[in-house]
């Protein structure tokens, strides 16, 4: 995908959905912009990692882990991601 398209936060919200259950092996009904990725979806520091550099791919862009250390849910997710795209 390229970088200069502007990417909606319902294209990011799909694409995390999509790579956590891909990846993961997430069910698909529990990926919810509410969900917490830690205690509800069972997602780890290694996935978290993993997710990042997925998401590096999806962008196009370098993440900073430390900008994901505060990120909790799926919706803080994709306004971590939104954010970068609009940097």
């Amino acid at each position: 995908m390229s970088t200069e398209a502007a990417i909606s936060r319902e294209q990011i919200l799909t694409h995390v959905q999509r790579t956590l259950v891909e990846l993961f092996e997430v069910s698909p009904a529990e990926v919810t912009p509410e969900a917490r990725l830690y205690e509800d979806l069972d997602i780890d520091s290694i996935d978290a990692v993993d997710l990042v550099v997925e998401l590096k791919q999806f962008t196009g862009r370098r993440i900073d882990p430390e900008a994901f250390k505060s990120v909790r849910s799926i919706d803080d997710v994709v306004n971590s991601v939104d954010q970068l795209m609009r940097d």
